[in-house]
């Protein structure tokens, strides 16, 4: 990693909606695409990183979306779906 006085800073502007737009050079450096995940990093020390979250394989995504307090059966997984996708469709006709 390079040193303090090797740093180099980029500045980009935080719009209305908190939206950033990340620079060219960082995305290219970072290896980001469109669509890709980012996450922020906040160190103890109070300073925060950006990174792009690595998942090399299946089992590594684990407990990424959070936990049931109980396992859900196919019934209730295929109600839940069709209602998010009703209520989609009745926010897109509004």
């Amino acid at each position: 990693m390079q040193g303090d006085s090797e740093l180099k800073e980029i500045i980009s502007t935080v719009t209305s909606k908190g939206q950033v737009t990340i620079p060219a050079e960082v995305r290219e450096y970072l290896g980001i695409k469109t669509h890709d995940k980012i996450a922020f990093v906040i160190d103890q020390d109070g300073g925060v990183r950006l990174r792009v979250p690595q998942y090399p394989h299946i089992s590594s995504l684990s407990g990424a979306a959070g936990r049931l307090r109980q396992p859900l059966s196919w019934r209730q997984m295929q109600r839940i779906a069709y209602e998010d996708r009703f209520a989609a469709k009745n926010e897109s006709n509004s």
